[in-house]
């Protein structure tokens, strides 16, 4: 095996890779949440301006 296919096939490597996966669930789910919220404010008729979107 080569040290590669070793690397690849290590517990740390499969726990960081884990743990890589969590993080942009979690990014995601943020994400989602960020523009459900915008989307509200909006159908209340409030201005969001370009600045607050990017945040």
């Amino acid at each position: 095996m080569t040290a590669i296919q070793y690397f690849w096939r290590h517990p740390l490597a499969e726990q960081v890779r884990e743990e890589g996966r969590e993080e942009g669930r979690a990014e995601g789910r943020l994400q989602e949440r960020a523009e459900m919220v915008l989307r509200l404010l909006e159908w209340r008729g409030l201005t969001v301006t370009e600045s607050v979107r990017e945040k």
